[in-house]
């Protein structure tokens, strides 16, 4: 029997607030354990939460970015359950009145768009984290995380493959950002991914009995715990059983996935208001407001990239990968007018020294008007291309602009015909056994003349005129 795979996704986001959701505790990664904690956070009787009004404003941005609804009114609710890490008994939620409802996003199928669509976007908090010290046998909970705030962002059941399932996890992680609301530090936890996961025999309506799927912290980890739990699901129906309705942990060690505990309801979890907290009201004017100040969206963007400055898809989604360094290539395609020349020195040489660097854009010592500036040079012929990577490294080691090298280490390309055609003569002169052997057929050594001569000018030469001259010499007896 052919068996149909069902996958739904609900994504956890960490918004970067300063403060937490319901106090003014730090929200900053990494602190000393129980530094970041206070009354209001840690639970202790008494205490009230105060709304921070930025939570809410981050979480509409995210709802309008993906084509959801935001409602006028939506409410807080207490989901119940006891675990060491949760320090009041339960976790400030949304349930029946969430912030957002009704989204997408489109991902690419077989050269296509498909729409995935989004039930929900609700706010919550954040609980501590739970330390198990196999040394000593001890556990220890650290509550710095406690109420930091989150978005959880579910999906509809609408993909069909792990790949589908890794693509739209992606696209949700560089438009939250690129709005610069989530850092999207998987390994910190600041981006986390459950997937319920269901096989159905082709053809039939109804779903089969999920599996929910969590400890994977990443794009890889999410694509190969979905291709397992495939195969798991498919051999259990093969062979007539029934898969169980439990949550399962992906083991990343041995790419396989373990048995955690039965899967819960929403009834399991006794949600009811949460008194202590108003309705939260969204006026039109707040979410005109907020639509109007978000920016191009990474798909958006690389649809522009490809129409108004005619480079390739690929080298749009490269170039769009992060806000900053699409802002980086379209200042200098501005400055220098040649926006695919601009692509392919952004996407090789700056991006490799960046990466060797291990420096944010922000960071790079070679900005947008010098690499434009550069660009400039090689195409008004000042400068070769050979020529043009040595002093791209000068900028990117003294912060020079490029035609200060130039003139500085005296690189200005030779481009009088009178004085190449002598050098080109000298260079076929040397070399008499490969001049015979490229006259008698072997015209791969053109290649190597060309060397000889730029080798000869110590790279200064211009290309083209060496190419030219010798195609002249070469040709003639």
């Amino acid at each position: 029997m052919t068996y149909e795979t069902v996958i739904g996704l609900e994504v956890h986001a960490q918004l970067l607030t300063k403060t937490k959701i319901f106090c003014g505790c730090s929200t900053r990664f990494g602190e000393t354990p129980n530094s970041n904690t206070c009354p209001i956070c840690l639970g202790m009787p008494g205490t009230l939460p105060v709304l921070n009004k930025k939570v809410v404003e981050y979480a509409m941005r995210m709802a309008l970015a993906t084509h959801c609804t935001v409602q006028a009114t939506s409410t807080w609710a207490r989901k119940n359950y006891f675990y060491p890490d949760l320090p009041k008994g339960y976790q400030i939620t949304q349930f029946d009145r969430p912030l957002a409802e009704a989204g997408y996003v489109d991902i690419e199928k077989n050269g296509a768009k498909k729409r995935i669509g989004i039930t929900r976007i609700h706010m919550e908090e954040d609980a501590g984290k739970s330390i198990h010290d196999e040394l000593s046998g001890s556990s220890y909970v650290d509550l710095n995380r406690a109420a930091v705030p989150l978005i959880e962002i579910v999906s509809e059941p609408d993909m069909r493959s792990p790949d589908e399932a890794a693509q739209y996890l992606r696209r949700l992680h560089e438009i939250l950002v690129y709005l610069e609301i989530c850092d999207g530090n998987m390994e910190e936890g600041s981006f986390r991914c459950d997937a319920n996961i269901s096989l159905r025999p082709e053809g039939q309506e109804s779903f089969g009995i999920r599996a929910e799927l969590k400890n994977m912290n990443s794009f890889h980890n999410v694509q190969r715990a979905l291709e397992y739990e495939i195969q798991r699901q498919r051999a259990i129906l093969e062979r007539g059983d029934r898969v169980v309705q439990e949550t399962r942990l992906w083991n990343t060690s041995q790419e396989v996935t373990h048995s955690m505990r039965g899967k819960e309801e929403a009834h399991d979890y006794r949600y009811f208001p949460e008194p202590d907290l108003l309705p939260i009201v969204i006026s039109d004017a707040w979410k005109e407001e907020i639509a109007n100040a978000l920016p191009e969206l990474p798909m958006e963007k690389r649809e522009r990239f490809v129409s108004e400055y005619g480079i390739p898809p690929y080298d749009a989604g490269v170039l769009t990968a992060s806000r900053a360094l699409a802002d980086y290539y379209e200042e200098v395609a501005r400055l220098c007018g040649r926006p695919k020349i601009a692509s392919n020195w952004v996407m090789g040489d700056f991006l490799a020294y960046l990466n060797e660097a291990k420096l944010e854009i922000g960071e790079s010592p070679v900005p947008p008007a010098a690499l434009a500036e550069l660009i400039g040079i090689i195409e008004d012929g000042t400068i070769s291309g050979k020529i043009a990577k040595e002093v791209f490294e000068e900028m990117w080691q003294s912060g020079k602009q490029p035609k200060e090298i130039v003139e500085d280490k005296g690189l200005v390309q030779i481009t009088d015909t009178g004085e190449l055609e002598k050098i080109v003569e000298e260079v076929l002169a040397a070399h008499q056994n490969q001049l015979e052997q490229y006259r008698t057929g072997k015209d791969q050594l053109f290649g190597f003349f060309v060397g000889q001569t730029m080798k000869a000018t110590g790279g200064k030469a211009n290309p083209k005129v060496v190419n030219e001259l010798l195609k002249k010499k070469l040709s003639t007896p």
